[in-house]
């Protein structure tokens, strides 16, 4: 490269790296923790991206059970991935890769392809150095990838290492990360320690043993903690702290108290209050602010939502129906989309769980004994509770009929989706606000031709491959016989078109309203996951029956908004693509905005002020 006489070549700063290990016990809210401090380097004008490193060996989360996993997170670019990349996005308004979501699948399938083409020049392919190495190159080339609306490549990377310390499968990782310190310089890197203080006793003692046999464990193999984060039910005493500090080999005022709070938004206040923004910023000297001794985050309009939602005085509540209700980290991102719009509305949240398999008609007693066990899940979300089956039939009909709003989102396998079908008629019938989501809209779909088109029977061929109306079908370019990364998957457009039965106000589609673009030819990007469709064939039969199918792909052949007009239904609405993925905490999605609009009784008059405000700017 060549430059004119007297120019130098800018340095590209140093990539800064954040560490985030855990110890003793899972689940203690890394990802949480993680995205906090992204979120306060966010809003200190630093730029930053995340990486996750899960150690199992599935490639990725596509074809892992919700039960036994939680939900599977869609990128942009299709990536099936680990539900803590949605935090990531959510708390740091980022988009990230699936290149972001390390596995020791890929990993070992990305050292194993090299060998295959003689990558290693006949050598001994070993775990150090050779998957150690890929870990660490893979950790470089992804981290200055940009990810968000800046373009720019970020100044620090947050890595979480998924699991616990101390675990078989994540050993190698953590050795990698011990070589990647020299490689990177430990001057660049922080690592931080996430623990459990439980409180035993009927005096509550914190207990620090956990903590340092975590540390203990940590630094057996090579690292040592920066930070130690611990989570409690209660503020770490000042005692506690210096003993943890005084074990563990860390100064006192890096001891800090992640405690339970009333809502998550909490987090990244609670880390400012201890002072862990300037903390890093001594560690790692972050070069764009290497001239400033302290850096002030600004969270004003963050705290103002955490604050708020805590002090809401009307509520509205909104029935979830879903296969997966036993665990609710199936529904997560569904889950964070509910509460984003419910803070917009300014409405307290509650949510209603419904197992959709609950609504369907009680199967008798001597033909239960010959059925099939669930293919999916193991039924009912009521823990074992010795209900009869008509019990829990009743039970899940009355909790339906006392909510304001319904969401049925995706789901795959037969169990439940006649719970679905019945949700959808009910809501449909009786005008209560309706979401459907994925399955939820084809089921929709599917209980419009049935009960409106008068097609006894039909069904999506997915449950029924001899269903005389086949409503919804495979969509042919998928492969049925490869499981892994074969569904249509990630960002793409739906264009919108005007409604095929407008009212003689001529109103423009909830869709266009919501997403404010243009109703007809204006586009929106959202996130797919599916392998059915709604059939083409029926479509002209169901606009002609007056359900309406605003929103298509760009071939114009592939659905993907179902709705009834305003005049006919206040909300009803069902979006083939996962509109929860792209919510944010400040930026919630407009079809769940417009479901928690709908419940409220707000939604006509944010319609007309919507409509206010264009007049007065002149569109």
């Amino acid at each position: 490269i060549f430059l004119p006489e007297g120019e130098i070549m800018a340095e590209t700063p140093q990539m800064k790296y954040i560490v985030v290990t855990g110890g003793t016990v899972s689940g203690l809210g890394k990802g949480i923790t993680i995205s906090s401090i992204g979120r306060l380097l966010k809003s200190c004008g630093l730029t930053t991206t995340s990486i996750k490193i899960d150690p199992y060996l599935n490639v990725d989360a596509g074809t892992m059970s919700p039960f036994e996993h939680g939900e599977c997170f869609v990128l942009d670019d299709g990536g099936e991935t680990d539900l803590d990349l949605g935090n990531y996005e959510r708390f740091l308004d980022v988009n990230l890769t699936k290149d972001h979501n390390i596995t020791t699948g890929k990993v070992y399938k990305a050292v194993i392809d090299k060998e295959r083409r003689g990558d290693y020049l006949g050598k001994t392919v070993q775990v150090v150095p050779h998957i150690t190495t890929e870990i660490m190159d893979w950790m470089e080339r992804v981290a200055p990838v940009p990810v968000d609306a800046s373009g720019k490549a970020a100044d620090v990377c947050l890595v979480e290492v998924g699991g616990t310390v101390g675990d078989i499968e994540s050993m190698v990782f953590l050795e990698a990360l011990r070589q990647f310190q020299f490689r990177v310089g430990r001057e660049n890197m922080c690592f931080v320690h996430i623990s459990l203080v439980p409180c035993l006793g009927a005096d509550g003692e914190q207990k620090t043993k956990p903590t340092q046999h975590g540390v203990k464990e940590l630094r057996s193999v090579g690292l040592s903690p920066d930070l130690i984060i611990c989570r409690s039910t209660d503020k770490l005493l000042q005692e506690t702290c210096h003993k943890i500090a005084l074990f563990c080999h860390v100064a006192p005022d890096h001891v800090l108290s992640v405690h339970d709070v009333s809502n998550v938004y909490h987090v990244p206040l609670m880390l400012r209050d201890q002072g862990v923004v300037n903390l890093l910023h001594r560690q790692l000297k972050f070069p764009r602010f290497a001239h400033l001794g302290a850096l002030e985050p600004d969270l004003r309009a963050w705290s103002r939502m955490a604050h708020a939602i805590d002090a809401f005085t009307s509520g509205v509540k909104i029935a979830l129906v879903g296969k997966y209700t036993g665990l609710q980290d199936s529904y997560l991102s569904v889950l964070k989309a509910l509460k984003h719009a419910a803070v917009e509305v300014d409405r307290d949240l509650e949510i209603v769980w419904i197992e959709s398999s609950a609504l369907e008609p009680p199967v008798p007693s001597n033909l239960k004994a010959e059925g099939k066990q669930p293919e999916d899940g193991n039924g009912a979300a009521d823990g074992g509770a010795k209900k009869t089956a008509a019990e829990l039939h009743a039970e899940a009909w009355a909790k339906l009929k006392s909510v304001d709003g319904i969401i049925v989102p995706g789901g795959f396998g037969s169990r439940g989706v006649e719970g679905k079908i019945l949700t959808a008629k009910y809501a449909r019938e009786n005008k209560v606000p309706y979401l459907g989501v994925c399955l939820g809209m084809q089921m929709q779909v599917v209980e419009y031709a049935r009960h409106v088109l008068g097609r006894e029977g039909a069904h999506s061929v997915e449950f029924d491959e001899k269903t005389k109306h086949p409503t919804v079908v495979f969509m042919p370019e998928i492969d049925k016989a490869t499981m892994g990364g074969t569904m249509r998957l990630g960002a793409r457009d739906t264009v919108l078109s005007p409604p095929a039965n407008p009212p003689k106000s001529k109103e423009a589609s909830l869709a266009s309203l919501l997403y404010g673009v243009s109703g007809s030819g204006g586009k929106v990007s959202e996130r797919h996951r599916h392998r059915y469709e709604v059939n083409p064939a029926v479509v002209k039969d169901l606009e002609g029956a007056g359900l309406n199918l605003v929103g298509r792909d760009e071939t114009g052949e592939r659905m993907e908004i179902a709705e009834l007009p305003r005049s006919v239904h206040p909300f009803y609405f069902g979006a083939q693509y996962h509109p929860e993925f792209k919510s944010r905490p400040l930026g919630p999605s407009p079809p769940f905005h417009g479901l928690l609009l709908a419940a409220s009784g707000q939604l006509d008059a944010w319609i007309e002020a919507q409509t206010s405000k264009k007049r007065k700017a002149g569109q």
